[in-house]
């Protein structure tokens, strides 16, 4: 495809005249996807990692942002060595460029913080905004303080969304547990809390799910060689645009379907709210809860910032624009003053840029390049391979969750008891005894029976 970004990185050759080298990574940046990403607005990417479960062990690294219907939307992707500073600076790197993105662009990147991304982004764009997975932190406060009064109040920190509500969130958390007080004054509250984001990214996204999404996606073409891979992760992102049009195709507007229904509950939330106006262009909003915040009109701000930081009116906002409505002020709909990020005619722009079809391999066209590449290093695993990652704490606290309420185990895991000897580790299929004929009634009659006699019996 026209325009699409492909970087091929090689082994370092201590003889430049040798006609081969070494693959080592490759970053691929499909020019419809970087198109369609640009046209969406949104200046957030979550940046994640995955392993390769092949014979060459590797990393899989993806840079994925969200659509106008607060879906996934892949932009690039990278097969390295390993997942370390070195890797991620070199993806980073080819990814401004592709993104036309400079060391002091105000952009915003969500992460899991993993090896060597911090000090990568850091280097390559120092002034961003890098939010931290919420559910990543959690994971590790887990380590130290389990149970739901710990849980409670983190999560009540995360989704303050002023620096008021923060600082009286964390006055209640130096309360009760001096400790987890301590724990998480060590990170700075600008990566993990609402209350210190910026509005730059049009989102209140804490969590990096669009990432762990698009490698659930991958988890077929992993398994494969390292072109296999490449060609699944690209029809696949074929693909999945044309779901997109198919979804469109139903929807009406003015805005994405996802959108549509939660502002719904907005307008609905915002029928409970009272409105005094200044005359001007501020209004006073009191909700149910006896909260009180101020909404600039036509700075499209609200002190309690959800405006600011989604581009949708909160529902001290939307109370405003009804309140505007019925005085005359304005058509009193509230649609209309949601960023156009979310509309649906932006939705259509995005997906209208989609990914052309190629041959098979057998009808590439050689490389003119007169450098050959090599298979990557690779060392065989001891044991077997690995297929499936390990769990996190809060995935094995939701899983234990699900077998309390369901009051049974899952097979995975538990111990299996042979019904004729009772002895655990087999099935009576696999049963020794069996075979020997040295098998026991269960009742304790100490009557042994032979397997030929046995399986004389069956017709009876």
């Amino acid at each position: 495809m026209l325009g699409t970004t492909i970087k091929i990185d090689v082994e370092s050759e201590c003889n430049p005249s040798s006609p081969t080298r070494q693959f080592k990574r490759i970053y691929v940046c499909l020019a419809p996807l970087r198109e369609g990403f640009k046209l969406c607005g949104r200046e957030l990417l979550g940046l994640d990692g995955c392993f390769m479960k092949g014979i060459y062990p590797g990393q899989i690294l993806t840079a994925v942002g969200v659509d106008s219907n607060n879906g996934i939307y892949p932009v690039a992707y990278a097969i390295v060595e390993s997942e370390n500073t070195n890797s991620w600076t070199w993806f980073l790197e080819i990814l401004a460029n592709d993104l036309d993105l400079t060391s002091n662009s105000n952009f915003t990147f969500m992460s899991d913080r993993q090896k060597g991304l911090i000090p990568a982004i850091q280097k390559v764009f120092p002034n961003v905004e890098h939010r931290y997975c919420a559910r990543h932190i959690e994971e590790n406060m887990k380590q130290k303080w389990k149970g739901q009064a710990a849980k409670n109040l983190y999560w009540k920190c995360v989704y303050a969304t002023t620096p008021q509500t923060f600082n009286k969130a964390m006055k209640q958390v130096f309360t009760e547990n001096k400790e987890l007080y301590d724990w998480l004054k060590e990170i700075p509250p600008r990566h993990w809390s609402l209350s210190h984001f910026t509005g730059r990214a049009l989102s209140d996204l804490q969590l990096n799910n669009m990432c762990e999404v698009f490698n659930r996606q991958l988890t077929p073409g992993r398994d494969l060689p390292i072109i296999s891979c490449l060609e699944f992760i690209r029809e696949y992102l074929m693909k999945r645009i044309v779901k997109v049009h198919m979804k469109i195709a139903k929807c009406k507007g003015p805005l994405t379907p996802n959108v549509t229904v939660s502002f719904k509950k907005i307008k609905k939330d915002a029928t409970k709210c009272n409105v005094i106006w200044n005359g001007a262009t501020k209004y006073q909003v009191s909700g149910p809860n006896q909260e009180q915040y101020v909404v600039t009109v036509d700075q499209r701000s609200c002190t309690c910032r959800m405006w600011d930081l989604t581009g949708i009116p909160c529902k001290h906002a939307v109370a405003c624009i009804f309140d505007m409505g019925e005085h005359g002020l304005d058509d009193g709909v509230p649609e209309k003053w949601v960023d156009k990020v979310y509309w649906l005619e932006t939705w259509k722009n995005v997906y209208a840029h989609t990914i052309d079809p190629i041959n098979g391999q057998e009808e590439w066209a050689p490389s003119p390049w007169p450098t050959k590449l090599t298979a990557p290093k690779h060392h065989v695993q001891i044991g077997r391979p690995k297929k499936n990652r390990k769990k996190s704490a809060v995935e094995i606290e939701l899983l234990s969750q699900k077998v309390g309420k369901a009051k049974k185990l899952p097979r995975k895991g538990r111990t299996v008891t042979c019904d004729i000897c009772k002895q655990p580790g087999h099935n009576k299929r696999s049963c020794k005894k069996r075979k020997t004929g040295d098998i026991r009634e269960a009742g304790g009659l100490g009557t042994q029976v032979d397997a030929t006699d046995a399986a004389g019996c069956s017709g009876v």
